[in-house]
């Protein structure tokens, strides 16, 4: 306890809360509990990065190493399934994929899509951005799609993705995979779909 300057006087308060929250706050602090809280509807997610070029290498039981999937300039999209993911959300995640601006226009500003340059896309299935780590030292996947649905739509929105752009390179998924990339700029957003 800090020693009170000469002169001062202690106030004694009631008991009761120290600073009383006013109705409003208490709404507000209800609202942001509710935010932090995990998502009552499933979103697909993709850890986009723009990259001067990417590829995916697995390991063979030889030991080789065998490049599955690689680009030029374009995006490297990390993408996550989590239950309840289905056709829309899949279809709205093609159209923020493509669509997404990150590329310089001639200003310099990151006005131009995938589309609009081009570009190359590498999708890469990764599990683990749908980890729960807000707690504890140790990520849980609860919030993960099971293996099989997870496959259905990656596998589908490479399907979907291949149907409308000129260049779709894939990892293998539930491999062990080595992702090589340049990121350039750094560039990187996380992408959701609700």
């Amino acid at each position: 306890m800090y020693p009170r300057p000469a002169g001062s006087t202690r106030v004694n308060h009631p008991p009761g809360p120290a600073f009383p929250m006013p109705e409003a706050t208490a709404r507000e602090t209800q609202a942001l509990s509710f935010v932090a809280s995990p998502a009552v509807t499933p979103l697909m997610i993709a850890l986009i990065q723009r990259v001067l070029s990417a590829r995916v290498d697995v390991e063979q039981p030889d030991g080789v190493q065998e490049t599955v999937g690689s680009i030029g300039p374009g995006l490297l999209a990390l993408v996550a399934v989590q239950p309840g993911d289905d056709e829309p959300r899949t279809r709205r995640m093609l159209e923020r994929l493509l669509g997404y601006r990150v590329f310089a226009d001639e200003h310099g500003r990151m006005n131009r899509s995938l589309t609009d340059t081009a570009g190359e896309l590498l999708l890469v299935s990764q599990f683990t951005l749908a980890a729960d780590t807000r707690s504890g030292m140790r990520p849980s996947f609860t919030r993960a799609a099971s293996p099989d649905e997870g496959r259905r739509w990656f596998d589908r929105l490479v399907e979907l993705a291949r149907a409308v752009h000129p260049r779709v390179e894939i990892g293998r998924f539930g491999a062990h995979m080595h992702v090589h990339l340049v990121n350039d700029g750094p560039v990187t957003f996380w992408l959701e779909t609700p």
